[in-house]
């Protein structure tokens, strides 16, 4: 499944907010990898999700999963902050 990790409209993150997330993110992290778009990170996440799982429930268990990868990168990083980001499906 395909998201997208944006800046978060609500807070007010530097311009180059993505570039530093994914300086410290990488291209690939446990089951999913990410790559910088033109004003996104796009993340992929490979899983095996039960076959019987709705859509929106396998999009939820992703989102869910990158935000929390985020939010470990930032408290691991002083300059970044989780509040910066927002996470969504990619439609």
């Amino acid at each position: 499944m395909d998201f997208r990790i944006t800046r978060h409209s609500g807070f007010a993150a530097p311009d180059d907010a993505l570039d530093r997330l994914l300086e410290h993110l990488g291209a690939t992290r446990a089951d999913m990898s990410f790559t910088r778009g033109h004003s996104d990170i796009r993340a992929r996440w490979r899983t095996d999700a039960p076959f019987g799982m709705e859509n929106y429930e396998r999009e939820e268990l992703g989102r869910s999963a990158i935000l929390e990868i985020v939010r470990a990168v930032c408290a691991q990083t002083p300059e970044l902050e989780a509040d910066w980001y927002a996470v969504s499906a990619q439609r």
